[in-house]
């Protein structure tokens, strides 16, 4: 017969043997699947919803790792079953690994011979988009792949920053916009359309609430908030012609650049040689175009100029040390260093016109143009990206947008997003 003490210690010990092997095997499948990599090289199958699944994450207050130059700038998150979900549900390609694993990629990286870093983000940018409210016949590519990425924006204009609301963001980019109060310089083609007129009066409209005799006038002045927007520590992002129009603006601060047909009386004669370039963000010594009937704004933009077939249009990232130069690293990450170019009003900028502080990212060395470029105002940052569409190559007013569903890996539209989560990113001192 048995011996009930002795039973009962076996079963207490095959219990206590059971519940050791459960934990064990816990402690397995979670070391199995402790963090969460989102690749952007090559392997990803969305690289624009990736960006989106980051910001997402860092909306729920969940630390993002950007491992700048690992696999093409890939995204590193702690285990959590809705992250992985979230990324099956909108088709982001997503590895689990262990944390054995996870701490090696971190140990690599972190190695000096390595020219790669990890940067933690901890906080959702919150971003607005400087557009109007009036319909345009031409799309912005930041807010359709904002839209795409699923990223949430607010539209404000120029009520909202001369009422002050800038300080309510992290970061702004400028819709294709004239700062010059010229509309666009479309008068000579486009004068008698209702777009045309419409936008005239929506922009008259404008000025006259907010107690401005010219649209130019309205327009410097916010364009001068903007900057100190950007001094106070603001994240500037503009592309197209709201690029090289923001700083002619900047620097006419006190000059008539305007003919009649823009705010009813003549230009000043001596405008090109009243112009004032210190206050501009990127460009110097340039020449504007007076000429109401021109489509061009100054000398800055190459594209009336420039002599590169289609065939040929391309323009390469630099490389930077993800270790000693972190945010123009963080600012080319992508899984091509070699990019297709693409036309816009303002195409790309003339190299010799650039001041000497900014730094050129992305350039078409053979022609004497830079397309991407960077750089500090106070304690602040901006970015200026030339051309319109990164996957239409010549985009006309009144062309449908772009369909982002058919370029999900564009290496043109990354650039953009990488200058999304940029504020998002723990600052580190620069070394010296």
């Amino acid at each position: 017969m048995a011996d009930p003490i002795q039973t009962k210690r076996r079963s207490r010990k095959s219990k206590f043997i059971f519940l050791f092997l459960l934990f064990c095997l816990v402690l397995v499948k979670q070391g199995q699947a402790l963090y969460l990599l989102i690749p952007m090289d090559d392997q990803q199958r969305n690289h624009l919803k990736a960006y989106g699944i980051a910001y997402w994450t860092l909306e729920k207050a969940i630390e993002v790792k950007w491992l700048l130059n690992y696999r093409g700038g890939s995204f590193l998150i702690q285990y959590a079953p809705e992250i992985e979900s979230e990324c099956v549900i909108r088709g982001v390609s997503v590895e689990k690994i262990a944390d054995a694993k996870a701490n090696l990629i971190l140990s690599e990286i972190s190695s000096p011979s390595m020219n790669q870093d990890a940067v933690s983000m901890q906080k959702a940018p919150k971003i607005a988009v400087y557009s109007p409210k009036n319909k345009q016949p031409w799309d912005d590519a930041v807010t359709m792949v904002l839209t795409y990425a699923e990223i949430k924006y607010d539209l404000i204009y120029d009520d909202e920053i001369i009422a002050g609301k800038l300080k309510d963001y992290d970061w702004l980019h400028l819709h294709h916009e004239d700062f010059t109060g010229q509309f666009g310089k479309f008068y000579a083609n486009y004068r008698n359309m209702p777009w045309y007129q419409e936008e005239v009066r929506f922009n008259e409209g404008g000025a006259e609430r907010n107690g401005f005799a010219k649209v130019s006038e309205m327009k410097r002045y916010v364009a001068e908030q903007i900057r100190n927007y950007v001094e106070r520590g603001g994240f500037l992002f503009a592309m197209c012609a709201a690029t090289d129009t923001y700083d002619i603006a900047l620097a006419a601060h006190d000059v008539d650049i305007c003919d009649v047909m823009f705010d009813g009386d003549p230009e000043d004669p001596a405008a090109n040689q009243r112009l004032d370039f210190g206050p501009t963000f990127a460009f110097k010594d340039f020449t504007l175009e007076m000429n109401p009937y021109i489509y061009r704004f100054s000398d800055i933009d190459v594209t009336t100029t420039r002599n590169v077939p289609q065939s040929q249009d391309f323009f390469t990232l630099f490389d930077f040390s993800a270790k000693w130069d972190p945010i123009p690293t963080m600012l080319t990450q992508d899984h091509q260093r070699v990019i297709r170019g693409f036309m816009g009003q303002t195409t790309a900028f003339n190299t010799k016109l650039i001041k000497s502080n900014v730094l050129i990212m992305g350039e078409n060395k053979a022609a004497g143009e830079a397309r991407y470029i960077h750089g500090e105002q106070g304690k602040g940052f901006w970015t200026f990206y030339g051309g319109h569409d990164p996957e239409d190559y010549r985009h006309l007013v009144g062309d449908p947008p772009t369909d982002l569903n058919l370029y999900p890996n564009s290496p043109g539209y990354r650039l953009i997003l990488n200058n999304v989560l940029f504020p998002a990113a723990k600052k580190k001192k620069q070394k010296t």
